[in-house]
């Protein structure tokens, strides 16, 4: 059993949609980035990547490559699923939280499990999503930006796909 640690921040501008978990979230601003800029995915990619000894997303998908200029995170994620699966490793569970003053999370909180869940070949279950305000404290809390942490278990499978 191998376990990662991924976080990540974005910061909300206007003209943006956000995306949380692959899910379009109503809302006034949505998060800056190069690709959707998907703050959830990617503490979850990092999280992956860093169980699998594999480095992040940075490494992988670097913000200066325009092959990811816009790119969907699910997309991403996918790809790291596949990196993990190259290494005989599969993913046991996935524990992330999304530190955000707006919007309220909690009506698309099972549709981002479902589509990380799907991106990776995995169990809804194996998924977990919360969502947690900073009581206006920070840069969160002012509305400014979002954050995400993730924690991944992964374990060898004995087989690495080639």
């Amino acid at each position: 059993m191998r376990v990662g640690f991924g976080y990540d921040v974005h910061k909300l501008v206007e003209g943006r949609p956000l995306v949380l978990g692959g899910v379009s979230i109503p809302f006034v601003k949505g998060l800056l980035g190069h690709s959707d800029a998907d703050v959830l995915a990617h503490a979850v990619m990092d999280a992956l990547l860093g169980a699998a000894g594999a480095g992040d997303i940075g490494r992988h998908f670097p913000d200066n490559d325009g092959r990811y200029k816009g790119i969907s995170s699910m997309k991403l994620l996918a790809r790291v699923g596949d990196i993990l699966s190259r290494q005989g490793l599969a993913v046991v569970n996935i524990d992330s939280v999304v530190v955000a003053q707006g919007p309220k999370l909690s009506p698309f909180i099972e549709e981002m499990q479902k589509r990380m869940a799907g991106a990776l070949q995995i169990q809804p279950s194996q998924v977990s999503v919360k969502a947690t305000t900073t009581e206006g404290l920070g840069f969160a809390g002012k509305g400014e930006g979002i954050a995400a942490y993730a924690v991944a278990l992964v374990h060898k499978t004995g087989q690495a796909a080639t």
